[in-house]
């Protein structure tokens, strides 16, 4: 293993990582964005990449046979607030799979029926109950009611959360936790569908993610593994709701954006020494 880089705690995290290391040209590694790459913000379109990012994923998708962002946003949200068009050979993957964006090409299909069933309905319930702060996110594919600038979040997601589920049943929609959001999707378009897509045909995978809807991304590691695709887990861990389950998990703990940009500039390092 590299010294500049981190050793994993797991076994099965260091198979995975020196197999990156061993055949670059094979391996995918996938990033979340918001919390991995970008600090947490009250409101998603202030969310910047921390300083180095960019240039970490440039970096590394000229080392590597994939390299790809990950997010929940639309491809082209993502690209823009990210500053990802400098990163030449950078995937970027939005709504959980459902997009994807290299080098100015987006491939999009057209949105689930539900989440544009679900929209008034969702405006309207967040309207009437009038908690201050509380707004919604309309993704395109998806809707996500934001709790975080209320004064109490956690009540506010309490009381939001059996009216949500409600609409998404009738609507043949899940709901999602997140950090202090609750999201409407279609069911099964998730991080894990994403790196499942992403990781068909590769020889090795590494993720890194920061929240609850990246768990499915550990859960489609560890499947890969078993079936004998050598894989590692990161988790971003920073700031006091930062999900536990995340770093009870991961095969490497990283100190929020700052130690993720790090770790994927000494990754890019190590393979290109």
């Amino acid at each position: 293993m590299a010294a500049s880089l981190p050793d994993p705690r797991t076994a099965a995290g260091r198979l995975g990582l020196a197999a990156v290391l061993a055949d670059p040209a094979r391996a995918v590694i996938a990033i979340d964005y918001d919390g991995t790459l970008a600090p947490i913000v009250e409101r998603p379109p202030d969310a910047r990449p921390q300083a180095g990012a960019v240039e970490a994923l440039a970096a590394l998708a000229g080392a590597i046979g994939r390299c790809a962002v990950v997010s929940g946003r639309g491809a082209l949200d993502a690209v823009a607030v990210g500053g990802f068009a400098a990163a030449p050979g950078l995937l970027v993957v939005g709504h959980y799979g459902l997009e994807s964006w290299i080098d100015g090409r987006l491939e999009s299909p057209a949105p689930d029926p539900g989440v544009d069933v679900a929209r008034p309905r969702v405006h309207d319930l967040v309207a009437v109950m009038a908690i201050a702060g509380v707004h919604v996110e309309d993704k395109s594919h998806a809707l996500v009611v934001h709790a975080r600038p209320a004064s109490d979040p956690a009540a506010a997601l309490e009381a939001l959360a059996e009216p949500l589920a409600a609409i998404a049943r009738d609507c043949r929609l899940e709901v999602v936790p997140g950090r202090m959001v609750l999201e409407l999707r279609p069911p099964g378009v998730d991080k894990g569908f994403a790196v499942r897509r992403l990781s068909e045909g590769w020889g090795a995978v590494g993720y890194v993610g920061d929240d609850l809807g990246d768990l499915p991304a550990y859960d489609a590691i560890e499947a890969l593994r078993a079936e004998g695709v050598p894989g590692f887990t990161a988790a971003s861990v920073s700031g006091d709701d930062a999900p536990r389950e995340l770093a009870d998990r991961a095969d490497l703990v990283l100190a929020g954006p700052p130690d993720v940009v790090r770790f994927l500039t000494a990754l890019a390092a190590a393979i290109g020494a």
